[in-house]
């Protein structure tokens, strides 16, 4: 079904490159994150949001106060598969 959504830049991009990175669409990818977000909400599990912010497209990590390891970065890599 098509319609006209107003959705965020920054989720509309991080939606984009999840589906480039799965090859599938867009659209199919904000389907699924949606109805897990609608099942995860009747389920009654806690809303929370992630652990960082997205910017451009960019995740960015709050600032803690202290330094970030290159092992640190091949962590999260490994984490999101990128």
């Amino acid at each position: 079904m098509r319609t006209t959504l107003d959705i965020d830049t920054d989720v509309l991009q991080t939606a984009k490159d999840i589906a480039r990175k799965e090859g599938r669409t867009t659209g199919a990818v904000l389907s699924d994150l949606a109805r897990r977000g609608f099942y995860a909400s009747a389920s009654g599990v806690a809303d929370s949001a992630p652990p960082y912010q997205v910017r451009d497209g960019v995740p960015v990590l709050p600032p803690t106060g202290s330094l970030v390891s290159d092992a640190h970065v091949r962590g999260l890599r490994d984490e999101l598969g990128v």
